[in-house]
């Protein structure tokens, strides 16, 4: 019972820093608990896998049904981001599970990644409105267009995606790491769908969030398949993300996102750092 209630009010903090930060929780949850606890690696990133999917499914269709973002605008990238992110699952229990420093060689791998989402968050802006090239091949294929309501200049926009090759590849990439870490992508899908498709930020948001529950869905069905989801891992995990996430959404207003979000770089700047220390000891065999 205390590490189910260990993870819970660790998923609960988490949770309430998420929304206020910009931060996804999926992102926060691995490394974090993986460099702060001894819980082996493959069960947090199965837990990992299914609080990125709850959290998505939670949000998604609200999305949906805003108009927010549709099936069409991610149908191409979700049919290489879930190849990639089938792949990276089974490639992440691979190293861990068949060589005798894989799990070690998965914490620095982890600590290494998390330093390049720092870096990634720290040097890119988001653009409310960018303006869109023109609609290439795939686009116009797909029909990645929609049409929404945007509240903070109170009328209906329409949009749709440019640059769609160099974005599948990508997404790509991004559904292999999210795969093989158990991480949501957020931190990866927002800036390549705003800054590279040229989408609306709020639009890149909600089609990040339909493409991670796509991906995860995927994914979780490796890390189930393979032993890795543990319910007395993953259901508090869930129950604390939940009940957080709720509580950061009401607080919002009240806390200035720009503290918030410094804090949690610095939180992660830790993290990353100490899953490299630990990932390069294991190699090395000191304890």
């Amino acid at each position: 019972m205390e590490m189910e209630a260990f993870i819970f009010l660790f998923s609960l903090v988490i949770g309430i820093i998420a929304p206020l930060s910009g931060v996804g929780g999926g992102v926060m949850f691995v490394p974090l608990l993986t460099a702060f606890s001894g819980i082996n690696v493959d069960y947090i990133r199965g837990g990992g896998v299914m609080v990125a999917l709850a959290s998505s499914l939670t949000s998604s269709p609200t999305a949906i049904k805003r108009g927010f973002t549709n099936l069409r605008m991610v149908l191409p990238l979700i049919l290489i981001s879930n190849l990639t992110a089938f792949g990276g699952g089974y490639l992440g229990l691979y190293i861990s599970r068949e060589f005798p420093e894989g799990k070690h060689y998965i914490t620095l791998m982890l600590g290494l990644l998390l330093a390049f989402i720092l870096f990634i968050m720290s040097t890119t802006e988001r653009v409310e409105f960018p303006e869109p090239k023109g609609r290439d091949k795939i686009c116009s294929f797909f029909q990645m267009e929609g049409e929404c309501f945007e509240p903070s200049i109170g009328k209906d926009i329409r949009y749709s995606a440019s640059n769609t090759t160099i974005a599948l590849a990508m997404f790509a990439f991004v559904g292999l790491v999210a795969g093989m870490f158990g991480l949501g992508a957020g931190w990866a899908n927002v800036p390549v769908l705003n800054l590279v498709m040229l989408l609306p930020i709020r639009v890149a948001v909600a089609t990040s969030m339909l493409i991670i529950l796509l991906n995860t869905s995927i994914a979780a069905w490796v890390y189930m398949a393979k032993g890795a989801v543990l319910p007395e891992i993953t259901v508090p995990a869930i129950l604390g993300m939940t009940i957080g996430s709720k509580i950061g959404a009401e607080l919002t207003l009240r806390v200035s996102p720009r503290i918030i979000r410094s804090a949690v770089m610095f939180i992660l700047l830790i993290a990353a750092a100490t899953n490299i220390i630990k990932g390069v000891m294991g190699i090395a065999g000191i304890t």
